[in-house]
């Protein structure tokens, strides 16, 4: 057990007393800048040097060969002013955000400048301490009685019955389970956001409650309403006219994340056998829990067009078992969320089986740094993950350089038979060199398979070509599997340099964090887009695996993806020669390869008549105006369509419908159906009071993306402050009214978040002003904020803090009921939560920073290092030692479960890397993990309080 907090061994760098300075005993930090003056942070040059240079090697050393990423220039004395500079004086807005090393004045900060001791009482601290267990999401009740609390003209606020706890219903699960049955919409409340602090905790609340009428299920389930870990909308409450929509100045838009695992028996729906579907003659709606059954029940009424259908006659009846069965225990009339086993009217041909064709770079730039080597070597350890139930999964192999090298794999059977290596030089029209053995089934040719994969690496390993058809490759890899549709898994570390495609090295330095930068993030070969839009309609989906140490062009490459329903994933500077990226790779690569994608998919919304599905955002083909083609359906994105309304909504509720109709990796036709149905109002207040702000964020991140590689960066980041600019106007002038009193900053406490997520997502890697950003790694940041779903969105655009050298005696262990191990509550991110004696544990969910204070003690260093002294630590890319030990075996725990993204409900294979941080060390590697401090003042970005200060001043004007 560890020690209580105070007493023990930790109890020297728990909590400073605020009123005493830092505590006796505690070295007295340095004091970096004298008379009150603050020292300008700028990012260093080689801030995003990332997997090269120091951040990449254990110990800061580079491997043999090792180059810093596109010859950045070394950094200038860290990134900090020069010293024969005069430092700048402090941005007047930037007060109470000190920088790093600074003592804090006391006497001059906010109550809520420092971390509040765990358990303190937190009334007084301007935020509201979490409530319940420690890393649980606090209550609603909680965060608006903490605001209750908080002074506002002189008198505690009441607790509004908006945000209160709901009772839950029978069988519910937890806060993201639908609000059933609850009589008024939430009520609006107003907080300040200049004078009530936001506190992290509130970005766990689930989103304000769906209120529908008593009886408008046609069951008491509590299922009967969809999650929100399956559908969000940026509004709770639809408005019946567009105008009261429009006058709002809010997104109505729906985010669909239609799985929440990799894998089925991780995240189970209800499964309906009987293949009786119930659908509208009109519209096409699938039967649901929001119909309503006339005649008897012989006939039932349509939610969406109110057309009256005949119920069939084999929905009361089992055929299996030849009884009558009870039509109030289907699950399309309990669930929400349902998975039909398709009949043979839904199939245009028999059932696709699952082809995977895998494409190797084999240059010399992929033998030399590992790729080809560790990728066979996880396939061939995948194997048996690989889905294969149906036992017709294809396989099938291509190799790149100069020329394209095909590989014919004969069958088990053949005892004698050898792998044939066929190599096409003609780019122009590449053939195939033979008909069959290119592709083969896993199951009858799976000892083949493994010798081949065993020898692949020894056939390349002295190619010294530095040439890379890939362009040529695609065309012959859509070539071979169209016929039968599947993936092409692309895995390079070249740029495209020769044939179809050919890409030239276009990265200029003198470009970047100018307005011309948005030209380096679009295409430059209009063949990428119009080859995946061929790949599209031949049910050929394409994944693209990216490991250059030098200029790769993310940009076009991962248009690929993006019209095929697939993925960009990219390691910069990788090399199989360090174990991190090693491991990182085949752990991430295993995992794909085990997912159980869907095939020939199509996704269409359905929604009430008078509502139209207007845009749509996410990696796949716009087939027509409401229906996007998968090629593959992957589990682990999410997808955005905004909704239009287009004539008075009569009704008190409206519902709308995903049906997603995918092929499944064992070959049964399925459609799954997302039912959702929100109350109706006349009222603004009602809609914001129902706004969704982590909906309304991953929205408009998407059409922040668009607007980045369509007009460019500059205009993504001021259209992003002039809408939030506009919420508050709106805010203010329709509904605030007056009743806070003061010039503060008023907007629904349900809102509180978004001016902070804004902030992030403006500081965001992937649209961040900077002219230090590699345009490779802005264009695999733009991938992600246009593809992840909504809860590692949230953790990308606003990361985690923890603070681990004074952390909760529960936390790092298991949580009692539950068995989840429990984390430290969050810290927003700012400098001034740091200690220089702490031990932080920073995460954006792609990648994890470990920062040890320059004044860490040395038995802190030692109980989760193992060594004794700071300086001895290996600084980059690394993990935390196994040690004997209760501090390390919580630490370890901490950093394993702050990256578990199956507690949030959604499907990953990302592991962040682990980088050690010394705040005293390697001046790039600490100026890269600041960058995650968003509510910090650094180089072109502006702090929290500065943000809300032009804010203001934009709605008082």
């Amino acid at each position: 057990m560890s020690e209580p907090l105070g007493d023990g061994q930790y109890g020297q760098y728990a909590q400073p007393d605020p009123s005493q300075g830092l505590q006796q005993g505690t070295p007295q930090p340095e004091v970096v800048a004298a008379h009150g003056k603050k020292k300008k942070r700028g990012y260093a040059a080689g801030a995003f040097d990332v997997g090269s240079g120091a951040n990449a090697a254990v110990g800061g050393q580079l491997p043999a060969g090792g180059q810093a990423f596109a010859g950045a220039p070394s950094p200038a004395y860290g990134g900090y002013t020069q010293p024969d500079q005069q430092p700048q004086q402090a941005q007047p807005g930037a007060q109470g955000y000190p920088q790093y090393g600074q003592a804090p004045d006391v006497q001059q900060q906010q109550p809520a400048a420092w971390t509040p001791g765990y358990g303190a009482d937190a009334a007084n601290q301007g935020y509201p301490a979490p409530a319940g267990p420690v890393g649980a999401a606090p209550g609603v009740a909680g965060i608006t009685q903490g605001m209750g609390n908080m002074q506002m003209g002189g008198q505690p606020g009441p607790q509004p019955q908006a945000y209160q706890q709901q009772p839950q219903l029978p069988g519910q699960q937890g806060p993201s389970a639908p609000h059933m049955n609850r009589g008024p919409l939430a009520q609006l409340y107003p907080s300040d956001l200049t004078n009530q602090p936001f506190n992290v905790s509130e970005l766990d609340l689930p989103p304000p409650p769906i209120n529908v009428p008593p009886n408008t299920a046609v069951t008491a389930s509590a299922h009967s309403n969809c999650p929100s870990k399956y559908i969000r909308s940026t509004i709770n409450a639809v408005p019946t006219q567009n105008s009261v929509l429009k006058k709002s100045k809010l997104p109505f838009a729906l985010v669909i994340q239609p799985y929440g695992s990799l894998h089925d028996d991780e995240d189970p729906v209800p499964i309906v056998q009987d293949q009786v579907i119930s659908r509208c003659r009109r519209c096409r709606t699938y039967i649901n829990p929001f119909v309503v059954f006339l005649d008897n029940g012989h006939r039932w009424r349509c939610n969406m067009c109110n057309l009256s259908n005949d119920v069939p006659q084999a929905f009361d009846w089992d055929a299996a078992a030849q009884q009558s069965v009870d039509r109030w225990k289907r699950h399309e009339l309990n669930h929400s969320i349902v998975e039909f086993v398709a009949p043979q009217e839904y199939m245009v041909r028999p059932p696709q089986p699952l082809v995977y064709l895998f494409c190797f770079d084999v240059s010399y730039a992929a033998v030399s740094n590992g790729l080809l080597a560790t990728a066979a070597r996880t396939i061939l350890d995948s194997l048996n993950r690989i889905p294969n139930a149906d036992r017709r999964t294809r396989l099938g192999f291509l190799a790149v350089d100069s020329s394209l090298h095909y590989f014919s794999i004969p069958n088990d059977s053949d005892e004698n038979a050898e792998t044939n290596l066929l190599v096409v030089s003609d780019l122009e029209e590449p053939f195939l060199p033979v008909p069959h053995d290119l592709l083969v089934p896993l199951s009858e040719s799976r000892q083949s398979i493994e010798k081949f994969l065993q020898r692949l690496p020894e056939m390349f390993q002295n190619n010294q070509s530095n040439g890379s058809c890939m362009g040529s490759a695609l065309r012959a890899g859509h070539k071979l599997i169209s016929a039968l549709g599947g993936k092409i898994v692309v895995l390079t570390a070249s740029l495209p340099n020769v044939g179809v495609g050919k890409l030239e090295m276009r990265e200029d330095k003198k470009l970047l964090g100018t307005s011309k930068e948005g030209s380096l993030l679009q295409a430059a070969n209009s063949f990428y887009k119009s080859f995946a839009v061929e790949c599209s309609k031949n049910q050929v989906s394409i994944d693209m695996f990216l490991f250059s140490s030098q200029y790769q062009d993310v940009a076009s490459l991962s248009n690929l993806p993006r019209y095929t329903g697939g993925q960009t994933w990219f390691y910069p500077g990788w090399h199989a020669s360090r174990p991190e990226d090693a491991l990182k790779f085949a752990s991430e690569f295993s995992d794909y390869l085990s997912s159980e994608i869907g095939l020939e998919a199509v996704l269409r919304v359905r929604a009430t008549t008078g509502l139209r599905m207007n845009t749509f955002y996410g990696n796949f083909f716009n087939r027509s105006s409401d229906l996007c083609a998968f090629p593959a359906f992957p589990r682990d994105q999410c997808y955005v369509v905004e909704v239009a309304i287009d004539e008075t909504l009569g009704k008190n509720v409206v519902c709308l419908q995903a049906a997603i109709l995918h092929t499944t990796c064992n070959g049964e036709r399925r459609i799954r159906v997302i039912t959702l149905c929100l109350p109706t109002t006349t009222s603004l207040s009602d809609v914001y009071a129902s706004a969704d702000q982590i909906a309304i964020t991953t929205y408009f991140s998407h059409k922040a993306v668009e607007r980045a590689l369509g007009s460019g960066l500059d205009a993504a980041r001021d259209a992003l402050q002039s809408k939030l600019t506009e919420l508050l106007q709106t805010f203010k002038k329709e509904l605030g009214g007056g009743s806070m009193g003061g010039g503060g900053l008023q907007f629904p406490a349900n809102l509180r978040g978004l001016p902070v997520l804004f902030l992030g997502l403006i500081k965001n890697v992937g649209l961040r002003k900077s002219a230090q950003i590699p345009s490779d790694i802005r264009s695999a940041a733009l991938c992600l904020l246009s593809t992840l779903p909504p809860p590692l969105l949230m953790r990308y655009i606003y990361p985690r803090l923890y603070s681990l050298h004074d952390m909760p005696d529960n936390a790092g262990i298991p949580d009692p009921e539950t068995g989840a191990i429990v984390l430290p509550p969050a810290l927003n991110l700012s400098s001034e939560r740091f200690q220089p004696y702490g031990l932080y544990l920073i995460d954006d969910g792609q990648t994890q920073f470990l920062w040890v204070g320059r004044d860490a003690v040395p038995q802190l260093i030692m109980d989760v290092f193992g060594v004794e002294d700071r300086t001895q630590l290996h600084v980059g890319k690394g993990r935390v030692p196994e040690l004997e030990g209760d501090f390390n075996e919580r630490v370890r725990a901490v950093v394993q479960k702050s990256r578990d993204h199956k507690s949030l409900g959604v499907g990953s294979i990302t592991v962040p890397h682990l980088y050690i941080v010394r705040e005293d060390g390697e001046p790039s590697l600490k100026l890269w993990a600041q960058t995650l401090l968003i509510e910090d003042r650094a180089e072109q970005g502006v702090s929290a309080a500065q943000w809300l200060g032009q804010l203001r001043e934009k709605v008082v004007q």
